[in-house]
C-alpha cells in the first residue's frame, strides 16, 4: 500500500513539471487557459462600466425618433365680404352700407362720378342717412305711382322718391304724395333739407344737392331718381322743411 501511494505522487510531480508554467496559473486564478477557454468571470473595473453606459446612450441616440412638428395654419382673415362691406344688393331698408354712405369734409353734399352723393360730415345724421337711403334707388326706374303703397318698389315716381329719402332719415313713417307735401312741416327752405311741391311734382334738395325724377335744368338728363348737380327753377312751387332741418 506504502508503494502503490508513493508511485501516484511521484506521478503527480512529473505532470506538473511537464505542464506549463501558464497553463498552472491560470489554472489557480481562474483565468481561461488556452486549452480550455474556461475560466472564472472577472468584475468589470469603473472605466469598463462607463464605456458600456456610453455605449448604451449612443445607441439610444441613434434609435430615438425625431419630434415631428405640426405645421401652424395661418389666421383665416374675414374678407371684405364676409364684415358686411362692399355688400351692394339684398339688404334691409335702412341697414348702413359703405358702399352707398360716403362722407365729405364740410357742410355741402358732393356728387360723385358714380352717380352717387357723398354726405357732409358736418350735417345732422338724420341729413346724412336721407342721402344714403336716395342712393340705394339711384338708376331705378321712373314709374307712376312708385313708391306709393310702400317704401321699397321696383320704381319710383317724383314723391314717391322724396319719401324713401325722408324715411331713410326717420323723418316721415307713411308715403306721401306731392300734395301731401304741401302741408308737411314748416313754411319755407330749411338749413339742410327743403321739399320743393306742388300738386303736381315734388323734388327735395338735401344738403345742397338736388334730389329728383325730372332732369329739368340737368345737362345728363335721364328720367327716375338721381342726384341732379344743379338746381331748376322753383316758380310755382312751394317750399316746406321739417323744425331745425
Amino acid at each position: 500500500m506504502l508503494r502503490r501511494a508513493t508511485t501516484l505522487c511521484t506521478l503527480a510531480l512529473g505532470i506538473a513539471a511537464v505542464a506549463p508554467a501558464g497553463a498552472w496559473a491560470a489554472s489557480v486564478n481562474g483565468a481561461a487557459s488556452p486549452e480550455t477557454g474556461a475560466g472564472a468571470v472577472q468584475p468589470k473595473t469603473p472605466t469598463a462600466k462607463r464605456n458600456a453606459g456610453a455605449k448604451k446612450k449612443v445607441a439610444k441616440q441613434k434609435v430615438a425618433r425625431p419630434k415631428v412638428v405640426k405645421p401652424v395654419a395661418p389666421p383665416v382673415k374675414r374678407s371684405v365680404i364676409a364684415q358686411g362691406q362692399g355688400v351692394v344688393g339684398g339688404q334691409a331698408f335702412g341697414e348702413e352700407n359703405l358702399a352707398t354712405t360716403p362722407t365729405v369734409p364740410g357742410d355741402v353734399a358732393v356728387l360723385l362720378p358714380t352717380g352717387l352723393a357723398a354726405a357732409p360730415e358736418n350735417a345732422p345724421i338724420e341729413v346724412q342717412r336721407a342721402i344714403w337711403a336716395a342712393n340705394r334707388i339711384v338708376g331705378k326706374p321712373y314709374i307712376y305711382g312708385g313708391g306709393h303703397r310702400r317704401f321699397e318698389d321696383r320704381g319710383y315716381d317724383c314723391s314717391g322718391t322724396v319719401s324713401y329719402a325722408l324715411h331713410g332719415g326717420d323723418l316721415i313713417d307713411t308715403p306721401m304724395d306731392s300734395s301731401d307735401y304741401m302741408r308737411w312741416g314748416l313754411r319755407g327752405r330749411g338749413a339742410w333739407i327743403t321739399v320743393y311741391t306742388n300738386p303736381g311734382h315734388a323734388f327735395v334738395v338735401i344738403a345742397g344737392l338736388r334730389l329728383d325724377t325730372s332732369a329739368a335744368g340737368d345737362p345728363e338728363g335721364g328720367k327716375g331718381p338721381r342726384w341732379r348737380p344743379t338746381l331748376r327753377s322753383t316758380s310755382g312751387y312751394r317750399a316746406r322743411h321739417l323744425g331745425n332741418l
